[in-house]
């Protein structure tokens, strides 16, 4: 999947490849995603002006994937009111330059780095709305995992200091019906009430705040990925993906940083089998991942994000034009985004997976992979879902 296009240009571009032919689509699911994306408590008034929607452009006719190359197109309507400014083309008028970088995000490294005088020339491509072609790709895959009897789903497990309660395994995928219901995307509703009134309390101190999200995928087969090479290591792919959205700074796989504290005999999955289930585990400390390969257990990724860098109190800066000191830049902002990451996380998710499916599997059209797919399993003695 590659994307293109700024936070306040005409729109964002996703070409997605390698899907087979014959996966259908649904238009409504898509753009459920797209919406999803915007929820949360917490979210600016950038959210007031975007109504998300994706627009297929290739790839795809009657609601069927044709084999080639998937194209989507997302609007930004706030594009009418930066038209002079973000012109893909020269405009007469002079367009004022931003000279006051953020601590915290890429302005600055990104103006040494491209040699430009703009920062505005690397927030637009640095932005987060980018994220919103990234969730219009990802629904795409969600369609072909979901055709394979896959199914990706994400929740919030802390904002700030507050954290959500210890659920408790199996979490099962019924849990996750309502999440969305919830302002802050939260199973539980006395901690999803906590999170509220945290985000309240820090917007009126002019904060922003990060925090946790989850990415839980059911229905996978074991063996996608590989332990053979590093490159084919499904953990390295899940670590790539998620830490490569904006303001992530933290991955975790199952347990994660709770096994380095315990000894051996608390931090494996023991193996059992029997007629009835065949191989399976009474514990998922590894998160459904063991060498590098899905282990057939549900898989569990989990993000931590750091507070966003544009603040409505600006911190410190430099002016990159007269090297005075300055406070940076100031833009309409939200103060907290952790319910979104785990809608863009469930699309990064959902990318690496069908890309594991693709490569395991292959076929044409999606019968193939179904036929693929039922041979493995039959040929593991594969009872799970």
């Amino acid at each position: 999947m590659i994307t293109a296009g700024e936070s306040h240009g005409p729109g964002l571009t996703c070409i997605l490849e390698g899907l087979p032919a014959g996966v259908e689509l649904d238009q409504a699911l898509v753009n459920r995603d797209m919406a999803r994306r915007q929820l949360g408590h917490g979210r600016g008034g950038r959210m007031k002006i975007e109504r998300d929607s994706a627009v297929a452009t290739g790839g795809v006719r009657h609601g069927r994937t044709l084999g080639g190359p998937v194209a989507l197109w997302v609007e930004n309507r706030d594009f009418a009111n930066w038209e002079e400014r973000m012109s893909p083309w020269p405009v007469d008028a002079p367009v004022e330059e931003v000279h006051l970088p953020r601590p915290g995000h890429a302005d600055l490294a990104g103006v040494q780095k491209y040699g430009l005088s703009d920062v505005r020339d690397v927030l637009e491509r640095a932005s987060a709305r980018e994220t919103a072609a990234r969730v219009a790709g990802g629904a795409i895959c969600k369609a072909f995992l979901r055709a394979l009897g896959v199914e990706v789903v994400s929740h919030v497990i802390r904002i700030g200091t507050v954290p959500a309660p210890e659920y408790g395994e199996p979490l099962e995928l019924e849990r996750f019906a309502n999440v969305d219901e919830s302002p802050v995307r939260c199973l539980d509703e006395a901690a999803s009430r906590a999170m509220v009134e945290h985000i309240d309390l820090q917007r009126k101190a002019n904060e922003s705040l990060g925090g946790v999200f989850e990415v839980r995928v059911f229905g996978l087969v074991p063996g996608l990925g590989s332990h053979v090479s590093w490159e084919e290591r499904l953990d390295g792919r899940l670590a790539s993906a998620i830490c490569s959205i904006q303001a992530v700074k933290g991955f975790e796989l199952g347990d994660g940083f709770a096994l380095a504290a315990r000894p051996g005999s608390e931090a494996h999955d023991e193996i059992f089998h029997s007629p009835a289930r065949g191989y399976y585990r009474e514990t998922n400390r590894a998160g459904g991942v063991e060498g590098g390969m899905t282990d057939g257990e549900t898989l569990i990724v989990r993000g931590a994000m750091k507070p966003l860098p544009t603040l409505t109190k600006p911190l410190r800066s430099v002016d990159i034009a007269t090297l005075a000191p300055a406070e940076a830049l100031r833009e309409r902002t939200d103060s907290c985004t952790v319910p979104a990451a785990g809608v863009v996380a469930e699309a990064m998710v959902a990318l690496v997976m069908a890309t594991a499916y693709r490569e395991k599997f292959g076929g044409d059209h999606l019968e193939d992979v179904r036929g693929a797919l039922g041979s493995y399993r039959e040929r593991i003695d594969w009872r799970g879902p």
